[in-house]
Order: C-alpha cells, then structure tokens, then sequence
C-alpha cells in the first residue's frame, strides 16, 4: 500500500502546491503558495527521497541522489533567488 501511496501523494502535492507565475511550470499554480513554502516542500521530497534510499540499504543511490539533487540547486541558483523572493 505505501509503494503506491507515498509516489502517488507526492506527484499530488508536487503538481497541486505551486508559485505563481513559476517560469519552470506552466505558470498556472491550483493552489498558490510562497516561494519559500515550495522550496521547502522540494527540499522535503528529496530528503525523504534520500531517506528513504538510506533506510533499504541502497546507500550508493542515496549518496547519487542527494549528490544530484545538491548539484541541481547549486545550479539554479537564480531559480533558489526568484523563489525566495516570491
């Protein structure tokens, strides 16, 4: 049951909870939130993600995802700026 319902709750709450006017989405947000807020909730979901890699004992993929996802953000910086200043 969780197999399916965590991805499933996430997708929900990743393409629900959105800026308005995000340049990286449509620009349309179902139910609008801060900037801050949604960067949060993006920090969140990777963490658990990694978490939960580290919790199987897939430690090589949690490292890689947490590696990825800091590479990411240190790359869009400029989209960490524009969300904080939502």
């Amino acid at each position: 049951m969780l197999t399916l319902g965590i991805p499933l709750l996430a997708a929900i709450l990743w393409g629900t909870f959105a800026v308005r006017d995000d340049p990286s989405r449509s620009g349309k947000a179902s139910v609008p939130i801060p900037g801050v807020i949604r960067l949060l909730l993006e920090l969140t979901f990777f963490a658990l993600a990694v978490g939960a890699l580290f919790a199987a004992d897939a430690t090589t993929f949690g490292w890689l995802l947490g590696s990825a996802v800091f590479i990411h953000y240190a790359i869009s910086y400029d989209r960490i700026r524009w969300l904080l200043g939502q």
